[in-house]
């Protein structure tokens, strides 16, 4: 840790990678301002009420004595030492990153820093931006990059619902645009963070950020694919996979699932994927392949719901189906990208009465609909037609649901396969 003065930063987005991160500088005795650009978000927080899930009202207290504010004027930026950029980077239409929150922080940054700032973008984008779009923006034509200011990326690895690993033990990658911006964000970053990494430039390591995410989205695609074909195969995939991951080299475990949701997987490998083709004209097939396949997941899931209420002679329409939890990760209040989204939209659309539980989710609209939500999970559990698992939240106790007789289709693979419970 350095032994350096502590500098003023600016965490420009606090959502959940900025907040996260200004609390923790803010632990080591930096001087830290969150600056949103939604008032009612920053005014929550300089009150001591916390938006983000991984973050309690009591950490969010710890942070205010020790340090940290927030803030919606971006005046704050002219008296920063180094700020850090955690903006949101959606998908656009075309598929490509949306990176209009990217392009309006930096257009704040370069109307205010002074000269010897520290400009660190951590949102996820293609390779590149930092370089062509950032960098151009933040410095103008008064700085210079690597002299007056220094510019580099650093790719988020926030895991919502972890507690393994958080801000200050997950290794940080960085990478400047030139070695003298590497080396000054790597020296920052590592009065809070155990490990610092120092990646050859700021496109290497914008592609770290990709590849981390890609791998999880091809391997994923992978076994939801061969979770049908096995099944016609009279194969339980399951455990194959509790098998093969008994090998203690070359081999990780992927499950099946009703699809992929959040903020990174679902999208990530399409900001690559829409880069490749937009400058090198063709495609990462590999990548599109898998969209396609993780984007199917959840209508394989409506066709299985299908079958198991045709087993009954039941039909969809008019089918009590419940849908237990519906959030994209388990232990997680995110609803981001979550694939029960599609899947309830199918089974309304084939004139199911979906209703839903989640201990995390108070309200829940689907195609315009507020769906039911069920206050007794087991009690509507034995009153469904078909109960399917979508995320095995901690608080939820498979005992007990397997217990109601429930027909049940796991999309997890946590009960087992037995009596009125059927996998995926």
């Amino acid at each position: 840790m350095s032994s350096d003065p502590a500098p003023h930063l600016v965490v420009m987005g606090q959502g959940y990678v900025g907040l996260p991160m200004a609390l923790r500088a803010a632990e080591t005795g930096i001087r830290v301002t969150g600056f949103d650009t939604n008032e009612a978000t920053a005014a929550a927080l300089r009150a001591g009420t916390s938006h983000i899930g991984d973050v309690s009202d009591a950490d969010l207290a710890a942070g205010l004595a020790g340090g940290y504010t927030a803030t919606s004027d971006p005046d704050c930026i002219a008296d920063a030492d180094v700020v850090i950029v955690c903006v949101p980077t959606p998908l656009s239409p075309d598929g490509g990153p949306d990176l209009a929150a990217v392009i309006a922080a930096a257009d704040l940054i370069g109307e205010r820093i002074r000269p010897g700032t520290l400009c660190v973008l951590e949102s996820t984008t293609y390779p590149g931006t930092t370089e062509e779009v950032f960098a151009p923006r933040v410095a103008g034509d008064r700085l210079a990059v690597g002299d007056s200011v220094h510019i580099a990326f650093s790719p988020e690895r926030i895991n919502p619902g972890q507690t393994e690993y958080g801000v200050q033990n997950t290794p940080k990658v960085v990478g400047g645009i030139t070695p003298a911006c590497t080396e000054r964000a790597a020296v920052f970053y590592e009065r809070f963070v155990d490990q610092v990494v120092r990646a050859k430039g700021a496109r290497e390591a914008e592609m770290a950020k990709l590849l981390e995410n890609t791998f999880r989205h091809v391997n994923i695609a992978l076994v939801n694919e061969m979770v049908r074909f096995s099944r016609e195969l009279g194969i339980d995939l399951w455990d194959a996979i509790d098998c093969a991951a008994t090998k203690p080299f070359g081999f990780m475990a992927f499950r099946p699932g009703p699809g992929v949701g959040g903020h990174c997987i679902p999208v990530d490998p399409a900001y690559l994927s829409h880069r490749v083709r937009a400058v090198l004209g063709y495609s990462f097939r590999m990548v599109e392949l898998a969209e396609e396949v993780n984007s199917a997941a959840p209508i394989y899931v409506a066709q299985r719901v299908a079958e198991a209420l045709n087993e009954r002679a039941l039909a969809v329409n008019g089918a009590r189906v419940l849908l237990l939890g519906i959030t994209y990760k388990p232990d997680v209040a995110d609803l981001r990208e979550t694939p029960a989204e599609p899947l309830a939209a199918k089974l309304l659309q084939q004139g199911a009465l979906v209703g839903y539980h989640d201990p995390l989710v108070a309200g829940w609209t689907v195609a315009g609909r507020e769906l039911t939500a069920e206050t007794d999970p087991y009690a509507a559990a034995a009153a469904a037609d078909l109960v399917v698992l979508l995320q095995a939240h901690s608080a939820y106790d498979l005992a007990r649901l397997e217990a109601t007789g429930a027909r049940i289709l796991d999309t997890r693979g946590v009960l087992p396969a037995r009596g009125t419970v059927t996998r995926l």
